[in-house]
């Protein structure tokens, strides 16, 4: 299996740069993965897909503000990081640029010295582990640091910072959202509740290991960093509820997705349980929980088109994407979605 199969073009306007002001209002492409149907609707529309019994999964992290501009201590040289995820209490695996300039043992510090930042190594693909230094909570003084860290393909200002965030978040963590969540406004949440759907959040920690390009031509050489994940009790038994009851499990986004198929051991049952994954779902995977997906439209040859060509197979996926093309729907973290069903 070829990188290259899963290429599609795609014009660079069709890459949404800003959110819509209604989140439910996005486009929503309807695909029933069997004979390759398409509807076109709006999101809110995506209760009417959801049936009585069935378990809705969201990945309530949250996205931390981890991008800090600051200079080196020594030089006052300008210096960008970027926070990816947490190795220890005070110790950050980081993206650093310009990168020359983070030898171990330099120091850099943000917010006139209110964080000091040393390198204490090197981490994979270029990365930094980075110790931080500071008086007061970390956590208070990188929301007042730090913003958010939009993907490189955004170029345009936000606005407000609650727009890359879901109504849900609830557990800091990601240095990226989980996209797919971003169009769901309480209001839905709450027609979806009353028409009988279960709701459980499970977290995942989203870090860029799941946007980095592949850059093998053999698929199955390509290794997925690896990201927290956390299943409740809560979310547990409700999602092995719906199963054995005959229901679905509807996962939104690739995060909720590679979550519930970690913790699952066997088909048709998830655990309780937290831990590290690594999971890359392509076709030929076999689904253990997963029944129906929302989510966003993918880059071309990433890993995301990959998972969500394996939940039906990629010549339907790429069809649909041609589709959504000539359509006009909007690409990527702040564009239309996709229900596969």
């Amino acid at each position: 299996m070829k990188t290259s199969d899963f290429k599609f073009d795609l014009p660079q306007e069709l890459i949404a740069q800003v959110p819509i002001e209604d989140r439910s209002s996005s486009r929503l492409m309807v695909l029933d993965r069997e004979t390759g149907n398409i509807e076109h609707k709006i999101f809110k529309d995506v209760v009417d897909y959801l049936n009585p019994g069935d378990c809705l999964v969201l990945n309530d992290t949250k996205v931390i503000p981890a991008r800090l501009i600051g200079q080196k201590v020594e030089t006052g040289g300008k210096i960008e990081f970027l926070l990816l995820k947490r190795t220890e209490d005070d110790t950050w695996e980081t993206l650093v640029k310009p990168g020359k300039r983070a030898k171990i043992g330099t120091k850099f510090e943000f917010g006139e010295g209110r964080l000091i930042a040393e390198v204490v190594a090197m981490g994979e693909d270029g990365s930094r582990i980075v110790k931080f230094h500071y008086d007061g909570i970390f956590e208070e003084i990188l929301d007042e640091l730090g913003s958010m860290p939009l993907p490189p393909y955004i170029t345009e200002k936000l606005e407000e910072k609650d727009r890359y965030q879901t109504v849900y978040s609830k557990h800091s963590g990601s240095a990226a959202a989980p996209t797919a969540g971003l169009h769901f406004t309480e209001e839905l949440l709450e027609q979806i509740r009353a028409k009988g759907v279960e709701i459980a959040f499970i977290t995942l920690h989203v870090g860029l290991g799941t946007f980095r390009p592949v850059k093998v031509d053999d698929v199955l050489e390509h290794h997925m960093h690896s990201e927290y994940y956390v299943v409740t009790k809560e979310a547990k038994d409700k999602i092995n509820n719906a199963k054995e009851a005959g229901k679905r499990v509807v996962c939104v986004g690739t995060t909720s997705c590679r979550t519930v198929e970690s913790a699952s051991k066997e088909k048709g049952r998830i655990e309780e349980t937290s831990g590290w994954t690594d999971i890359f779902i392509y076709p030929g995977y076999e689904f253990k929980i997963v029944d129906r997906l929302i989510t966003n439209f993918h880059l071309p040859e990433s890993t995301l088109i990959m998972l969500v060509s394996a939940l039906s197979d990629k010549d339907t996926i790429l069809d649909a994407y041609k589709t959504a093309v000539e359509e006009r729907y909007r690409f990527f973290s702040f564009g239309d979605a996709m229900f596969i069903k």
